[in-house]
């Protein structure tokens, strides 16, 4: 992914602290923009909401999948985030269990963004790699206290989570339009990770 360190393969001056801002306001705009039209919105509807000209969104995002590339990013990072703050501020089971239900809520929206870019031939894994590894770090973490607390099953592991984080977002995508069977579902799978 070009970012402000790097941009087509040769190192670029550090952004100064106006362009930082008027970067990072961009991600929080298209974020909300691509949230709610799709990750089908067009960089001018993006820059039209930032209240910028098309040609500041190019500065900072050469492409829309570049763009859309940063705020998938940027989701994960902010996922790795609110995985610390729930260990620093909840019970390691209540910590755990909202951390993986925060995760399955917010997969449908990373997912189509993730598609669009695989899509557009961007190696998803790749541009989400060290955003990607934070989230699995965070995750072992909560997994770790949960585990010690007596709360998660002890012979779960990070790579078992992960798939049955996967598995339990495509079940209730399945199960969409069906609230009912989709929290049953949800509920069996949280049942089944207790210790």
């Amino acid at each position: 992914m070009a970012t402000g360190q790097e941009q087509g393969g040769t190192a670029a001056k550090p952004l100064r602290a106006d362009a930082r801002r008027n970067r990072a306001r961009l991600l929080e705009v298209a974020e909300e923009v691509f949230a709610e039209r799709g990750p089908g919105a067009s960089t001018e509807e993006v820059a039209r909401a930032a209240g910028v000209g098309i040609a500041t969104v190019f500065r900072h995002f050469p492409t829309k999948e570049a763009l859309l590339e940063a705020v998938l990013v940027r989701r994960l990072e902010r996922l790795a985030e609110e995985a610390q703050q729930l260990a620093e501020g909840r019970p390691p089971a209540e910590a755990f269990f909202d951390f993986f239900n925060l995760v399955v809520d917010r997969s449908p929206v990373k997912n189509a963004y993730a598609a669009a870019l695989a899509d557009a031939g961007v190696d998803v894994h790749a541009a989400v790699s060290d955003a990607g590894r934070a989230v699995s770090a965070a995750l072992g973490g909560l997994l770790a206290a949960a585990q010690g607390a007596g709360a998660v099953r002890t012979d779960l592991e990070v790579p078992e989570l992960t798939a049955i984080l996967v598995g339990t977002c495509r079940m209730l995508q399945h199960l969409d339009g069906r609230p009912d069977a989709a929290r049953r579902a949800r509920q069996v799978v949280l049942d089944g990770l207790r210790g």
